[in-house]
């Protein structure tokens, strides 16, 4: 007798999307994010989401089976906005490597509420996004010369910096939106709090000038930092 199949363990990506049905998966997606991106991680649940598509939280089931595979798929859509350029040669992959962090930190700033679920998708049932995307990156860092049982460590150090520095930046923004104020006039704010307490004034400090400008210089002075090290730790393995 042949040997008893085991059934197959049942993800969002195996199961066909319906498409013929009023309601679709990728509608559903797109108008999950939205909310996410309006009212954060805490607004989702699959009856409010319905409200918003106009539908009963029963026709969502019939696309999704629960809150935790619709996180798998928002976070797989976001991603598939990265740019992940390719590294032609060993002397490309730095700048590879910058541009990738980047895209990723803008993604981040515009889903702020991404970093926070990023743990809760599972690692077997990856969606096509995640999957192509994470392939590209590591690529970056093949290339560059880490063997192969450090490449995932090199990424993954990348990723963490990033992470938090966007995070943090996110939290930021999010801030400044609930005071009403601008980026500029929110920093305006602070530093003439410091005045305030004898420290000379704002008068033409780059930090109320261009804020935007400010973070994106602090954060790439760090990613470069680690991208140093990351060069020296090539250098010290090389044959």
């Amino acid at each position: 007798m042949p040997a008893e199949q085991k059934p197959e363990i049942a993800s969002v990506w195996t199961r066909p999307s319906r498409r013929r049905e009023q309601l679709s998966r990728e509608q559903i997606v797109a108008e999950a994010v939205r909310l996410l991106d309006a009212d954060g991680i805490e607004a989702l649940s699959m009856r409010k989401l319905g409200t918003r598509l106009d539908a009963g939280a029963t026709s969502l089931y019939r696309h999704v089976a629960n809150k935790d595979e619709l996180i798998e798929l928002v976070v797989d859509e976001v991603y598939g906005e990265l740019t992940v350029p390719t590294a032609a040669g060993p002397e490309e992959w730095r700048d590879a490597a910058a541009r990738s962090a980047y895209s990723l930190r803008a993604m981040i700033l515009r889903h702020p509420w991404v970093a926070s679920v990023l743990g809760q998708v599972g690692l077997v049932h990856l969606g096509p996004n995640v999957t192509k995307m994470s392939e590209r990156m590591a690529a970056v860092y093949r290339t560059a010369g880490f063997r192969e049982a450090e490449t995932e460590l090199a990424l993954s150090t990348v990723i963490s910096y990033v992470i938090g520095m966007a995070t943090s930046e996110a939290a930021y923004l999010s801030l400044i939106a609930r005071s009403g104020r601008t980026e500029r006039e929110f920093a305006e704010t602070l530093r003439g709090n410091g005045a305030a307490e004898g420290d000379g004034g704002g008068s033409g400090d780059p930090r109320t000038e261009d804020p935007e400008k400010v973070r994106e210089e602090t954060f790439d002075y760090g990613l470069q930092r680690v991208l140093d090290g990351l060069r020296a730790r090539l250098d010290s393995t090389a044959p």
